[in-house]
This record gives structure tokens, sequence and C-alpha cells, in this order.
């Protein structure tokens, strides 16, 4: 499929295009098919630079949000309808910001995990499922780049196209392999979640950590992290475009004394002004400059268990037990042709094998498992196993 079957709309970018847009879509029949374009990599952030719809009655719609930041018109014009997403989680975040939340949705990528896909791409299920190719050249390309170029927009556009036939086919799929109660629990769970929270201490998550062991090294690469942050949320560049990973780690590591040595370091080289080397240089000082009390711990607090390969020194019945029971889900979600992790998720698994409720039967491993998020089906299949499991 080269072109969207109307041609490509117009993009929306003023409020009396949007209130066009917004009436045509409410008077729509049928679920709508949703889809966000991100400028990852380039743009500070996980904001939305583009939204597509497509809707039985109102065709296709192609927004700026840029143009058009507070689309909760919209979002209330579609409420109670049903949105077609793939890979809904990732665009929930950005659409939430412009005031598009869904009361239900059908997310196409899950649906086709949990029938037992092999390849769960959009191109590859459209071509799996429907026979239609879509091109899918422009997927990383930096959609905050304005005017959008014509191949980019006939690309949204056609990603949105055949979504809600996708949808139509996987539910028939789902439903013929006795799925389709399973999915739906699993479409409920994910449009009734919150908001993620902030997550703790982001800097820990820099590429290359596992290298940095002393507290003062840490400091550094904390320090460097949040310079770095604060600079390219006030460019709005993506921070791997202000000073890499690479370069944090190797600074932390090298603890130079002054901003001639960090120069010799990779990530400082001949291309970065002085006055760029003194301000990295003054966060390396800074940290150095901390007090022992000051400095961050190494490693995150534990929350759950110890690292399953801390297990059989630790706990060795809990090894045993972890072991039994991964056996037992993977020859279950063999059976029933899905991966492991939609059938139950590995850390609902060690939680339980690492503290097993105290009476092990259906009842109580079955609350277990729920008060850890598990959902009805999940619970229902997966508890036998567990129980199993736990009592070997």
């Amino acid at each position: 499929m080269l072109e969207p079957r109307e041609g490509i709309p117009p993009v929306v970018a003023d409020e009396d295009s949007l209130a066009q847009v917004i009436a045509a879509f409410a008077a729509g029949s049928g679920p709508v098919a949703v889809d966000a374009e991100r400028a990852s990599g380039y743009r500070y952030g996980q904001r939305a630079y583009l939204v597509q719809l497509r809707r039985e009655g109102a065709g296709s719609a192609l927004i700026d949000p840029v143009a058009c930041p507070d689309l909760s018109g919209l979002g209330e014009a579609l409420s109670g309808v049903e949105w077609v997403l793939h890979a809904a989680t990732q665009d929930l975040p950005c659409l939430r910001e412009i005031g598009m939340v869904p009361t239900s949705l059908f997310d196409t990528e899950l649906a086709g995990r949990l029938a037992g896909f092999p390849r769960v791409g959009l191109g590859a299920m459209v071509e799996g499922v429907l026979g239609f190719v879509l091109e899918k050249g422009h997927s990383a390309v930096d959609w905050s780049t304005r005017p959008l170029p014509e191949p980019w927009l006939r690309y949204a556009a056609l990603d949105v196209e055949l979504l809600v036939d996708l949808r139509d086919a996987l539910e028939k799929e789902l439903d013929r392999q006795g799925k389709l109660e399973w999915a739906r629990q699993e479409f409920d769970a994910i449009a009734a979640a919150p908001p993620a929270e902030p997550r703790k201490d982001p800097w820990r998550r820099t590429s290359g950590m596992h290298k940095v062991r002393r507290r003062r090294q840490l400091a550094v690469v904390r320090e460097l992290w949040q310079t770095r942050d604060r600079i390219a949320q006030r460019r709005d560049v993506s921070p791997g475009k202000v000073l890499s990973d690479l370069a944090i780690v190797e600074a932390a590591l090298s603890l130079p004394a002054d901003a001639q040595a960090l120069a010799a370091l990779n990530g400082y080289g001949q291309r970065m002004g002085r006055r760029q080397l003194e301000q990295w240089q003054a966060a390396v000082d800074r940290a150095k400059g901390l007090a022992e009390a000051q400095l961050p711990a190494p490693g995150q607090p534990v929350t759950g268990p110890p690292p399953p390969r801390a297990w059989a020194d630790k706990d060795p019945a809990a090894a045993a037990r972890l072991s039994a029971a991964r056996a037992g889900v993977s020859a279950l979600a063999e059976r029933l042709n899905m991966p492991q992790e939609n059938l139950i998720t590995p850390d609902t698994v060690r939680r339980v094998c690492w503290e097993p409720p105290k009476g092990v039967d259906a009842e109580s491993v079955g609350a277990a498992l729920a008060g850890y998020g598990a959902r009805p089906w999940q619970v229902e299949l997966v508890t036998p196993v567990l129980v199993s499991a736990l009592s070997a």
C-alpha cells in the first residue's frame, strides 16, 4: 500500500480546522485508529509532534500538536469510543500530555503477542494478517521538523490506514484461540493504569554504569548527568546530543584534574570549545568537592528479591522453587503459544518464589499473584503451576 485511500490529508494546524476534525470524528462510527510520532533522539522528552487518526465516516486526520497543543476537546469527543493503537504504552504518555486519554482500547501489538505471532511490529503484522506491505522508511526521522515533508506525511497516514482492519482480524483470531477475554483484560489494565511515577535516580541508568564502582566516581556521573539534563531541557535537544553516556562514564573513571585533562578523554575531543570543557570540568569538580556523607550509595536500594544468580547461596530452597516455577511457566507458555512474559511477568514469579504465602494452596497463591497485579486470566492459568513448584 503506497497511498492512503483518500490521499494524504492536510495537516491540521489551527483551531478552526481542529474544530472541524473534532466534529467529523465525533460523528464517525466504530473504533478510532490512533497513532503519534515523537522525535526521540532529536528532542528533549517524549512529546508528540504529529497525531494521526482514522475512523469510519470521518476518514483520516493528521494533527500538529505543536500548533494545536490542547487536544482535550478531541479526547472528550472520542470518550467511550474504543481506541486502536499499536504498542499503546509507547504512545499513551505523550497523548496524555496533550489531553487525549482513552476510556477503552485495543492494542494490536499486544494482541499479536497473545495470539502467538512471531513478529509483532506494525509492518510485519499488517503483512502477515492482512497481506499488505506498508512502507516503513521514516520511523526514526526528526518529527519536530517543520514543515513535515510529504513522504513523511504519507508514511504517517498509512500507519493508521489499516489499523482498524488489523484490529478486526486479530479479534477474530483471538476469539478462535479462546484468548479474546484474556486480551480484553490486558487492554482494560492498560487503559486504567495511572501515569508512571518519575524514575528515582534516573542518572543510574547511564549506559556503562557497571564500570563505575567508587562512590566519588558515582557522584561525578550524577553531577554530569544532571548538568547535561538541564542543558538538554533548556535547548530542547536529546541529552545524548549534548554529551554522550560514554563521555560521562569516562570522566567518572578518570576524575580529571582540570579542563586540559578532560579534553584528552573520549567524548570531549577537538570539536568541544573551551567554555564547554570548563562547564563539564566544573561539574566534575563539584562532585570531587562533596563531603563523604553527600556521596551516592553504590547500587540502588533493592525493593524486591535479590538477583536470581545469588539465590543458590542466599536461599537454596528458594532457588529450587524458582527453577521449578520457571520450567512450569515456560512449558505452559509454549503450550498456549505466547511469550512467557505475557503469560506472567518474571518479576511476579520471582517475588512469589522468594517469599511464598504461608499456606501453599490455590487460594493463597492466587491472592499473591493478584496482589502483584496479575490479571484474573493469568491468576487462573498460572496458579496451578506455581502451587506445584512451591510444593515440590
